[in-house]
């Protein structure tokens, strides 16, 4: 297990953008809790959730929890532009609040940066030997043409662009203005950070993917925008 940082920081600090997954966010935080990291700050960003995901938070208090609300729903992107200005510990990961991303992997992904040779981490599913359940082939179809697409632009040899799991050294996040509401933040941040010349690493993860039924969110629409995100600022912005 790591240690804690001398500062006396927390060594990570994970924000949960959360819209409507009642069903998930409890369980979600306790598994966070027993990630293998010694030292870590929760932030819980609801995102004008209306199905008793905002009333469930509000009955959990914990020294190492950060629960914060938006009035309204206003986007993936915009909960977590919210939670990184709450940030406290060396490091930050994204972490969704369904139960397809597995806190355990969090050394895996913050490794690199901890060893010093990484500012920013992306956690692969299309990488390694760890656990992928099986699930759409039009969305992997489409996540690796959107991959190819921004590597095109920004350089970068990624093998999963859209992955949930970034990690940063937290003055870095803190740095970067997120201008995308809702899932365009995962192209909008790779070109920022490819922009600035940051030591960008990739790890492999596991993955256990919901269908549409189980609550998956992302559609078609997102990744049109998602399109539009990567020429946008990688040409323009």
């Amino acid at each position: 297990m790591d240690r804690a940082p001398a500062s006396g920081k927390p060594l990570l600090s994970v924000v949960i953008p959360c819209y409507n997954e009642v069903a998930t966010i409890a369980s979600l935080i306790e598994r966070v809790r027993q990630a293998p990291v010694a030292s870590k700050q929760i932030i819980v960003v609801d995102d004008g959730s209306s199905d008793g995901t905002r009333e469930l938070l509000e009955g959990l208090q914990a020294d190492d929890l950060t629960i914060l609300f938006h009035p309204h729903n206003q986007g993936k992107g915009a909960a977590l532009a919210t939670g990184f200005s709450a940030a406290v510990g060396e490091i930050t990961i994204v972490q969704d609040a369904d139960l397809e991303y597995d806190p355990e992997d969090y050394p895996l992904v913050i490794g690199p940066i901890q060893q010093g040779r990484a500012d920013v981490v992306f956690g692969s599913r299309f990488q390694g030997g760890a656990p992928h359940r099986v699930v759409y082939f039009w969305h992997r179809l489409g996540n690796g043409f959107l991959t190819l697409l921004s590597n095109m632009f920004t350089d970068l040899n990624l093998s999963d662009m859209e992955t949930c799991y970034k990690a940063f050294r937290t003055e870095i996040i803190q740095s970067i203005p997120i201008c995308e509401k809702r899932f365009g933040f995962e192209p909008e941040i790779t070109a920022k950070v490819a922009k600035k010349n940051w030591r960008i690493y990739e790890v492999g993860i596991s993955y256990y993917g919901r269908t549409y039924d189980e609550g998956k969110k992302i559609g078609w629409r997102d990744g049109v925008r998602a399109i539009w995100c990567i020429l946008k600022y990688n040409l323009w912005a």
